[in-house]
C-alpha cells in the first residue's frame, strides 16, 4: 500500500499535520502520550482496507506547531481539533473513532458534546482518574510529578509519574523506562523514519508532561451525559493493565454503565507492542 496522503489543518492557536489513508466511513484515530500519528502506523493500513483512515499530531506534540508555545492545553481545546478534522473529512455523515490514553480522553469529550458526529467511540485507557472515588490520592500524585519536574527535571519527573501508574506491589522501573522508547538510545542505528519518530518522542515529552498530563488527568467526564449515549461507546482495557492507574478509569465506568470491559492484547502501550492482534480487535469492536 502506497503511503498516506499528508495534510495541514488550520485550527485556533495551532496547524495540524494529519494523514489519511484508504476509502469508506471515516475513522478518526486520536493518539495519547507524544506518540502522535505514528502510534498508528502498526494498525492503520489494515484498517484502511474498510475505512478512510485519518490520523493526526495533536496540537504541539511533533509536527502540529502551536502558534504560541507557552498557550494553555485543555481537553475542550484538543476535541475542537478532532471535531474540525470529522467535518473536514467527513462533512455529511458521522464517524468513527477510536483513541488511546490521552487521547481517548479527547474522545470521550467529543463524544458527549457532539454525539451527532459520532456513530462510535472505541475508548482505550482514558486516564480520567477525577471518576475515581480516590481521585484526591491521584491529584496529590500529580501535584508531586509537577514539583519534581521544577526541582529536578524531566527523567525524576517521569520516573515519579511512572511509578504512580503501576499496580500495587509491581517491581520498580528505571527512571524513564515508561516514556522512553526501547529504541531510541539507538536512534542513529534505526530506519529514517523510525529515527525520526523516537527523536519526536523524546523532543515532545517535556511538553507532555508538564502541559498535557496535568491538565488532561484533572479533567472530569460528563458521566451522566456518557451514560445516555453508552450505546455508542466501548471502553477498553489492555489485558495486562489489570490494577494498574490507566485501566481502573475505563473498568470503573463500564461497570456504571453496565457494559462489558473490552480486553485488548498487552498493556497500557498494546497499540504498539502488539499492532496485529490490536488492529484485528479494533476491527471488531468497531462494527458490533
Amino acid at each position: 500500500m502506497t503511503g498516506p496522503a499528508i495534510g495541514h489543518l488550520r485550527v485556533d492557536g495551532a496547524t495540524l499535520h494529519y494523514e489519511v489513508r484508504g476509502a469508506g466511513p471515516l475513522l478518526l484515530l486520536i493518539p495519547g502520550g507524544t506518540g502522535g500519528a505514528a502510534s498508528f502506523d502498526g494498525v492503520a493500513d489494515a484498517l484502511a482496507a474498510d475505512y478512510t483512515v485519518a490520523s493526526y499530531d495533536p496540537r504541539g506534540l511533533s509536527r502540529s506547531p502551536l502558534d504560541d508555545p507557552e498557550a494553555e492545553q485543555r481537553v475542550e481545546r484538543h476535541a475542537d481539533d478532532a471535531l474540525r478534522l470529522l467535518e473536514l473529512l467527513s462533512p455529511d455523515a458521522p464517524a468513527r473513532v477510536a483513541a488511546c490514553s490521552s487521547g481517548a480522553i479527547v474522545a470521550l469529550h467529543l463524544l458527549t458534546t457532539h454525539p451527532e458526529r459520532i456513530e462510535r467511540v472505541v475508548a482505550h485507557e482514558p486516564p480520567v482518574v477525577e471518576v475515581l472515588p480516590d481521585a484526591a490520592d491521584h491529584r496529590a500524585l500529580l501535584a508531586r510529578v509537577q514539583d519534581t519536574f521544577r526541582r529536578e527535571g524531566l527523567m525524576p519527573a517521569a520516573a515519579v509519574f511512572a511509578a504512580g501508574l503501576r499496580r500495587p506491589g509491581a517491581e520498580p522501573v528505571q527512571a524513564g523506562a515508561a516514556t522512553e522508547p526501547a529504541d531510541a538510545g539507538a536512534a542513529t542505528e534505526l530506519p529514517p523514519q523510525a529515527a525520526a519518530r523516537a527523536q519526536r518522542t523524546m523532543a515532545d515529552m517535556p511538553y507532555f508532561l508538564g502541559r498535557i498530563v496535568p491538565s488532561f488527568m484533572a479533567y472530569r467526564p460528563d458521566v451522566d451525559r456518557l451514560e445516555a449515549l453508552s450505546d455508542r461507546l466501548v471502553l477498553a482495557a489492555g489485558a495486562d493493565s489489570r490494577g494498574e492507574l490507566p485501566y481502573r478509569p475505563a473498568a470503573f465506568l463500564a461497570e456504571r454503565f453496565g457494559l462489558d470491559l473490552v480486553h485488548f492484547p498487552g498493556g497500557h502501550t498494546g497499540l504498539s507492542m502488539h499492532p496485529a492482534e490490536f488492529g484485528e480487535l479494533l476491527r471488531t469492536v468497531l462494527t458490533t
